[in-house]
């Protein structure tokens, strides 16, 4: 295939870079809405014309070769340089905000999700006091008394004890704590076929969370691409919100592996 030289607004791309373009040409332009036509001359592709080229933006359109579900076609995905479109959206933050929701869930189901209690299960259990929310651990001194018991000295704090033993029996954990004083007793519970189906719905529970919170890292990126409507083509647009829901379904994918992963770990 014949590749003509770049114009010279467009310095600095490369050959390679071009004859991929066009080579993706004859299939992504049969698409309604494929990559839409460079200007005349001009190989940079999505934003307005050759104002854009000395960004050398290139974005392309790849064929996944798994068949999109139910529909028998290939299911088009989108590959795009975050360095290339930072002046619309940052990609790469976008990435990370999702992949902290991943973590975050990750450690709720260590901490919070184990089969057997353990004294750092009950650090962050939310207190609702007079003065505000504080994690347990803030509020008093956790320790594993026997295998069988876990004690919760509030000495530091007595006037939040029936604060915190609410928390405790609410915290969705299957405990039943028991005051004496300014010291909650919390029993470990057996571990029963109850308990594990108990621990699996929360981590069902957690997931949804989790993917409420993903939802939303999304929409605000959507959004942040639409203020951009002004300056860029419908294409682009377009590409960007496409690459921001795959990044949000990969997301949504990796989090259904934990998730089946931990309740295997739950029901044994």
């Amino acid at each position: 295939m014949f590749v003509s030289a770049a114009p010279s607004h467009c310095a600095g791309i490369k050959l390679g870079e071009l004859r991929g373009v066009w080579g993706l040409r004859p299939r992504v332009t049969e698409v309604r809405r494929g990559l839409p036509q460079a200007p005349t001359g001009c190989p940079s592709l999505l934003l307005d014309g050759c104002r854009q080229c000395v960004r050398q933006v290139l974005l392309t359109r790849q064929l996944a070769t798994k068949k999109a579900k139910g529909k028998g076609q290939s299911q088009a995905k989108v590959n795009i340089s975050a360095a290339l479109v930072e002046d619309i959206i940052n990609l790469e933050e976008t990435s990370e905000d999702m992949q902290a929701v991943v973590e975050a869930l990750k450690e709720d189901f260590n901490r919070n999700l184990s089969v057997r209690t353990s004294p750092g299960a009950l650090d962050h259990i939310i207190v609702m006091t007079k003065d505000g929310k504080f994690p347990l651990n803030q509020l008093g001194q956790i320790s594993l008394k026997s295998p069988q018991l876990i004690v919760v000295n509030m000495a530091s704090f007595p006037e939040s004890t029936a604060a915190a033993t609410k928390a405790i029996r609410e915290s969705g954990m299957n405990l039943n704590p028991e005051v004496d004083g300014t010291i909650i007793r919390v029993p470990v519970p057996k571990v029963t076929r109850e308990h594990r189906e108990s621990l699996a719905k929360l981590a069902k529970q957690s997931t949804n969370k989790s993917k409420e919170a993903l939802r939303k890292v999304r929409s605000k990126s959507i959004n942040q691409i639409k203020k951009s409507k002004s300056k860029v083509s419908e294409d682009t647009i377009w590409l960007l919100e496409k690459q921001v829901q795959q990044m949000a379904d990969n997301t949504a994918a990796e989090m259904d592996k934990l998730l089946a992963a931990k309740t295997k770990e739950l029901l044994g």
